[in-house]
């Protein structure tokens, strides 16, 4: 069974940047596609970023195109999500997930982890 852990949430002003890391356990993330979720309270939790076993396609929702990177290291089993240019709508709590395919559904990825918390400041 696999274990996603994200870090890397936190509070920053509007413009500022984070570096979102998921790290894998009881398992190899090679073997996945990779994507990150987010969900802001009272909306549903939406598309933000995907990545093919190998890294060599990636996938942004338009809302964060241009400002954030996903990339991933399979020799240390993670994978991060470069956010910069924040802004208030940002805010949300981010997720790591893991399919076997690659799809932009959330019904499609098989791991989850517990999420981490971007509040961005105006």
């Amino acid at each position: 069974q696999v274990r996603l852990i994200e870090s890397g949430g936190g509070l920053v002003q509007a413009g500022g940047s984070l570096r979102l890391s998921c790290a894998a356990s009881g398992g190899t993330l090679m073997n996945y596609v990779m994507g990150w979720f987010r969900q802001a309270p009272g909306k549903e939790r939406e598309f933000v970023a995907g990545i093919t076993e190998s890294g060599g396609y990636t996938l942004y929702a338009d809302s964060v195109k241009g400002r954030f990177t996903i990339s991933r290291d399979n020799a240390k089993n993670t994978v991060y999500l470069q956010m910069n240019s924040l802004k208030p709508e940002d805010t949300a709590v981010y997720y790591c997930t893991g399919a076997t395919y690659f799809t932009v559904q959330p019904g499609g990825y098989d791991y989850w982890g517990q999420g981490t918390q971007v509040t961005v400041s105006s």
